[in-house]
């Protein structure tokens, strides 16, 4: 009865968001430098504007639900598009370089938390977002830190911002800096937000260089710097946990791991873990990628329909400032490697 009742409340909602999931797909695949989680958030943004208030009601629970738990599944689906053995095989090369982008994103995001004041859960997820691999890395941070929609929203934003200005940028900017194909590669895969971006940059400049190949290459690095969702997540999870502890300990009442630590998480390191011991064929592992990104788009409809836009524009300086100031940190220290390692 229980569930009959929970699935009462909750259908409407997550059909909601499904119908608006569609149509941004589709326009995500027309325009992939834009993506459909950012068409998803659009389109909720206006729909939160014109659908009535007494409409919204039967919606609340089921776009709650798409918006948490139906993204947290889509990170778990995630894992199975992973094979652990071949990313680190073709990937090992750019890991120094990716270790360096990844941390000098973190560092730049935590200083300037700090020094400008943003509130530092949009700040996490953009510095996370920034580093990692864009949507996908927000969607796996946001549940760990317990963010809003709203913060959710500010952060792929953001990320969508840089994306598009690296997209139309970048293949010219390496041409002029020198960049041979692997270097290239190596500077779309880490520093470029999110893997459509990374896609559409590399694309540019096959391109403008036939005969360069460089997607395949830019596309594995990409892949290598997305297996840093677990260690970051996981560390992040165990602060909170710390955090949640302290705060029970402090409050007399009893700490909770299960409603603090992030299981998903550990789903889909053993998603990707069955996908490398099985050897997961492409067949098998194809759908189920897509039903994740899928899913991603579904939970983006459910957050930007959860979303203010007006109050999102108000405060959307200093997060574009820092997401700004992670992006020039992560491609100058791309570049930088590239130098030290003798590659540029």
């Amino acid at each position: 009865m229980e569930f009959l009742t929970d699935f009462k409340n909750k259908w409407k909602g997550v059909l909601f968001c499904l119908v608006v999931a569609v149509p941004a797909w589709f326009l995500g695949a027309r325009l992939e430098v834009v993506g459909a989680p950012v068409f998803a958030i659009l389109l909720g943004m206006v729909l939160a504007l014109v659908v009535p208030e007494g409409s919204r009601r039967p919606l609340a629970g089921g776009v709650k639900f798409t918006s948490k738990k139906i993204l947290q599944y889509a990170v778990i689906l995630l894992g199975f598009g992973m094979n652990l053995s071949e990313i680190l095989a073709k990937g090992a090369q750019s890991l120094p370089i990716i270790v360096m982008t990844i941390s000098t994103s973190l560092v730049i995001a935590f200083v300037l938390c700090r020094v400008m004041r943003v509130p530092s859960k949009i700040a996490t997820l953009v510095g996370v977002g920034s580093s990692i691999c864009g949507g996908s890395a927000i969607a796996a941070t946001a549940p760990v830190i317990d963010a809003d929609d709203e913060e959710i929203a500010q952060a792929i934003s953001v990320i969508f911002l840089f994306n598009v200005i690296a997209a139309l940028i970048f293949p010219t900017l390496g041409g002029m800096l020198g960049l041979t194909n692997e270097g290239f590669g190596l500077f779309a895969g880490t520093a470029v937000n999110d893997t459509s971006s990374v896609t559409a940059a590399a694309s540019a400049w096959d391109s403008m260089h036939p005969g360069a190949n460089v997607l395949e290459s830019a596309a594995v690095v990409k892949l290598t710097r997305t297996l840093a969702i677990i260690p970051i997540t996981l560390v992040l999870a165990f602060w909170q946990m710390h955090k949640a502890k302290k705060a029970g300990a402090d409050a007399g009442s009893t700490f909770s791991l299960k409603k603090i630590f992030p299981f998903f998480v550990l789903f889909f390191v053993l998603a990707s873990v069955i996908t490398t011991v099985f050897a997961l064929p492409a067949a098998v592992t194809a759908p189920l990628k897509t039903l994740s990104k899928f899913f991603i788009v579904m939970a983006m409809a459910a957050v930007g329909f959860n979303t203010n836009i007006v109050d999102l524009v108000k405060k959307g300086g200093k997060p574009i400032a820092l997401g700004f100031c992670c992006w020039v940190g992560i491609a100058c220290m791309s570049l930088g490697m590239q130098h030290v390692l003798g590659i540029w």
